[in-house]
């Protein structure tokens, strides 16, 4: 089945400014650039993924997507959802038949758990739904055919797509996968993303790599 990835991708200068408390603003930007760097990276070694499709408005997004190979949608930044659904219009444009969407900011996204959901048998309509690590929110969306549901990402939005499956008779499903529970948005998600990266050996090269040096430029 083809099947692509699509990110929405809000400008970084914009971007995390719950973080702001613990990062400045050059750093915050910095910050969501080494994510989306491993993001993109991941999704790049699952080779059931046909393509990678980064919907956004932010030059350096646009640059940084088209050199790992990215189709690059244009945006005009009216907030997540309304670009998910650019990025559905261009996808469908192309023929796909199956979309990925998935954040920018899940560094710790792994591609044998992205194999394993495109792996899940969810039917040639259907929705998989992935949460967040809280339980309440929606990390990814697996929707065949990849109109076959609206996209309603923001708080409390697993109820939300659940409910939305269930009114237009759409098959759903909750897939929880580890590597996608945890997005970067306030300062605990932070400290729980670097206790992850503490117990790991090897993964989110950029992120990594970026939080060591601006805890070296803390000390």
């Amino acid at each position: 089945m083809r099947t692509a990835a699509i990110l929405p991708v809000k400008s970084f200068a914009r971007a995390k400014r719950r973080l702001c408390s613990e990062l400045a603003a050059n750093d915050r930007r910095a910050l969501v650039e080494s994510m989306f760097a491993d993001a993109l990276v991941a999704l790049g070694r699952v080779a059931a993924l046909e393509r990678v499709i980064v919907v956004s408005g932010d030059h350096v997004a646009q640059r940084i997507a088209a050199g790992y190979g990215a189709n690059v949608v244009e945006d005009d930044e009216r907030g997540h959802n309304t670009a998910a659904m650019r990025g559905i219009r261009f996808a469908l444009e192309q023929k796909v038949e199956r979309a990925l969407l998935v954040p920018g900011d899940c560094p710790l996204l792994s591609p044998r758990d992205i194999e394993a959901l495109l792996a899940h048998s969810g039917g040639e309509r259907s929705a998989l739904i992935v949460p967040d690590r809280h339980g309440t929110g929606t990390n990814a969306l697996l929707l065949t055919p990849p109109d076959v549901l609206a996209p309603s990402f923001g708080p409390d939005s697993r109820r939300r797509h659940l409910g939305d499956a269930q009114a237009n008779d759409v098959p759903a499903e909750v897939v929880e996968l580890d590597s996608l529970a945890l997005d970067v948005d306030t300062p605990d998600d932070l400290q729980a993303l670097q206790r992850r990266l503490a117990g790991l050996h090897g993964g989110a090269a950029h992120t990594r790599g970026m939080l060591n040096q601006l805890m070296r430029a803390r000390a």
